[in-house]
């Protein structure tokens, strides 16, 4: 989970996601939009019987505050969370396990703030099933195929690896820009990045306000997109100003044509 808002275990719950699948919450930083949730829904898990451990990626600022919050409410929780203090000035691998790596990404906010770049592991080659049935190649070498090697015949024949696979499947990977400034340079830290989401408070007519409160326009962040050669961008967190959120989406699109709004509940192919 990447923060964790008010009514955050609510909206779970609509999504069906089950609570269990949640191993991990990335805070971004601490206003409250974007962690207030947390404690609630750390309570929940207690009370639903949860034993596996949970793990809190945020500033070190949260750690005594959440501390004394669950020494108040969540007595007797059943299971650990463990906190990971994080530096938000520094692009970092804070994450890693066998098939992801989630990075810190700095940005510019009007207190310590990061988002997260979330990247998938190269995936190894799709075996050809007819080359396997044609060369009468046995399962116990399929491995080793998607490993690099060569196959060689009972009369001596090397057949190529290149012949028994088809390439991997593309790389994903996804970043989260929460709360910040424009900033200029961000787009060489997310560079090729599958999807974007980057937050668009402000339109055009308000690019002073997004200043003076460290927010970025719609146009802002298409122009991070643009730059960074994303293949989709996300917009979110939007004024409530704006009653019809399609003038962002049209700003946004003036500068990068793939380009939509989050909405709630929407599930994104990334």
């Amino acid at each position: 989970m990447v923060d964790c808002g008010e009514g955050a275990q609510l909206q779970l719950r609509r999504l069906r996601v089950h609570f269990s699948k949640i191993g991990h919450v990335f805070i971004s930083h601490l206003h409250g939009d974007h962690c207030f949730g947390l404690i609630g829904m750390i309570s929940t898990f207690g009370l639903l019987g949860r034993t596996a451990k949970l793990h809190i990626h945020a500033n070190e600022q949260l750690e005594e505050m959440l501390n004394s919050q669950m020494a108040l409410f969540c007595r007797d929780l059943g299971y650990e969370v463990v906190f990971h203090s994080i530096d938000a000035s520094r692009q970092d691998v804070i994450y890693e396990d066998r098939s992801l790596t989630v990075e810190t990404i700095p940005l510019c906010h009007r207190m310590p703030t990061c988002g997260f770049l979330f990247r998938e592991k190269p995936s190894l080659p799709h075996i050809r099933r007819d080359m396997l049935d044609f060369y009468q190649i046995p399962v116990s070498q399929i491995q080793n195929i998607k490993n690099g090697a060569d196959w060689t015949t009972a009369e001596g024949e090397v057949v190529p690896n290149s012949r028994l696979v088809l390439p991997a499947d593309p790389v994903r990977s996804y970043a989260y820009c929460s709360d910040t400034r424009y900033i200029p340079q961000l787009h060489e830290m997310l560079k090729g990045v599958s999807t974007l989401y980057h937050e668009s408070t402000y339109g055009d007519d308000n690019l002073t306000m997004a200043e003076k409160y460290y927010h970025s326009t719609a146009r802002q962040a298409a122009m991070v997109a643009r730059d960074a050669g994303a293949g989709q961008l996300v917009l979110g967190h939007y004024s409530s100003r704006y009653d019809d959120e399609q003038v962002l989406l049209q700003q946004a699109r003036e500068v990068f044509p793939n380009a939509r709004l989050a909405n709630e509940m929407d599930v994104i192919n990334v």
